[in-house]
């Protein structure tokens, strides 16, 4: 019996001592859109191809009760940034438009800005960014937020006319065709309109390798901002048709694929322990697009509600060595991963955010510590 105490205590001395010699790590931030609880087979869908999520979040920090910051997209998406409720940052209530001339505040204090500003970290963003744009692009991530890098369209991709985007037969004349199609940026130039949806995902995982491959002697910040599994879904040709769950199932493969993509690049870097890996949802799913919308599994309506199923998503975090894989109960929202992420990089953050830090959950597995 002595021999096993002693074995635990060895174990767990070594797991503080590894704690607190840990460098700054590298941050990838996966968001998915309009994903819901119940849409990842990790999370207890039956028939969801995610075998790559699956097995990151087979060696991740599972947390079964995350919640965004709203039940639309971006608002969810400044509350991450920004540590904010929505009402705060300003982002209020609805989402951007096209046609919207506002945006996040530039003199908001973000993740990217933080660690760029303290550390030097490069910074990029792919896909979806949803935060303005601007009347002269002034919302756009590389001017308002001190990305280095943007790929991506600046909000949602059924904000196009569906002729223009999406392959024949996939849009179901759900999209808004009052408006043009969706322009595709780089940095803060438009280098494809209409963005062609068939190959979007394939270039965004093209990107974000080059980014990584650029980056990797350095400290980066990688925001990859899917589309998937957002109501019209799309899929490239290795895709397309090939899941047991329709178009949407299609999309979560492609999107799976992408990830899996980055975190075996991310091995092959030999980054594994110095990377930090974050996986989540904006909102929940579009229920009212039946079985089309994505999935809340058992909780209640979706996407536009405050109902869980709306607002409580998948959220895993993943750093090799320093944070034990398991399934957490705690009680942890969007607002918290801002002033966490600050904890871990060493970084005094303004007081002035609604979040909470909750890095001894995740680094020493006290539940009951998440402080402000």
């Amino acid at each position: 019996m002595c021999s096993i105490y002693s074995f635990i205590l060895l174990l767990f001395l070594i797991i503080q001592g590894a704690n607190s010699r840990r460098e700054r790590p590298n941050i990838i931030l996966f968001i998915a859109d309009d994903l819901g609880y119940g849409d990842l087979s990790s999370f207890g869908h039956p028939t969801s191809s995610t075998h790559n999520i699956d097995e990151l979040a087979a060696k991740s920090l599972l947390f079964t009760n995350y919640y965004s910051a709203s039940p639309l997209c971006s608002p969810s998406r400044a509350a991450i940034l920004a540590g904010e409720y929505p009402a705060r940052s300003g982002i209020y209530p609805g989402v951007f438009f096209p046609d919207s001339t506002g945006g996040l505040d530039p003199s908001k204090e973000t993740i990217t800005k933080e660690l760029r500003r303290r550390y030097g970290y490069k910074s990029a963003l792919i896909g979806k960014w949803h935060l303005g744009v601007g009347k002269k692009g002034e919302y756009l991530p590389t001017t308002s937020q001190n990305f280095d890098y943007y790929y991506g369209i600046p909000y949602a991709h059924d904000m196009c006319p569906c002729h223009e985007c999406f392959a024949k037969g996939d849009c179901l004349s759900t999209c808004h065709d009052k408006f043009v199609g969706c322009p595709l940026y780089e940095n803060n130039s438009i280098v494809e309109q209409p963005a062609n949806l068939v190959t979007l995902t394939q270039r965004y995982t093209n990107k974000a390798l080059k980014f990584l491959s650029q980056n990797h002697k350095s400290h980066f910040f990688l925001t990859y901002s899917f589309h998937q599994a957002h109501h019209p879904q799309f899929a490239g040709p290795r895709f397309h048709n090939t899941s047991s769950r329709g178009a949407i199932g299609d999309a979560l493969m492609e999107m799976d694929d992408a990830v899996g993509t980055i975190i075996r690049y991310i091995k092959k870097l030999g980054l594994r322990t110095k990377t930090l890996v974050l996986f989540t949802s904006d909102n929940g799913p579009s229920l009212q697009r039946q079985e089309r919308g994505g999935s809340a599994g058992l909780l209640r309506c979706g996407k536009g509600t405050t109902y869980e199923g709306g607002m409580r998503v998948p959220f895993l975090m993943h750093w090799s060595g320093f944070i034990m894989p398991r399934v957490s109960h705690a009680l942890i929202t969007a607002l918290d991963i801002y002033p966490t992420l600050m904890s871990i990089i060493s970084v005094t953050y303004s007081n002035s955010t609604d979040g909470y830090d909750f890095t001894k959950l995740i680094l020493k597995n006290d539940e009951k510590h998440v402080s402000k």
